[in-house]
């Protein structure tokens, strides 16, 4: 059971990463677009932060849960 969810947390983790790096493409390519953001290096700082979030969780799952 414990190889399931750690298995799902990271899928998780992996899946939110993605989405917030997909948001970061879209400020940098099309900064233009994005009416609602005024200030783009901060709505990115936001996206990178999450990303770190996400990417600590996954380096915790990996040494604390994984088995090796």
């Amino acid at each position: 059971m414990k190889h399931i969810m750690v298995d799902a947390m990271m899928k998780h983790a992996e899946g939110q990463i993605a989405k917030h790096r997909a948001n970061v493409l879209i400020y940098m390519d099309s900064a233009v677009g994005v009416g609602e953001h005024t200030d783009i290096l901060e709505s990115i700082e936001k996206e990178l932060n999450a990303m770190g979030k996400y990417a600590e969780q996954i380096d915790m799952l990996t040494k604390y849960f994984l088995d090796k």
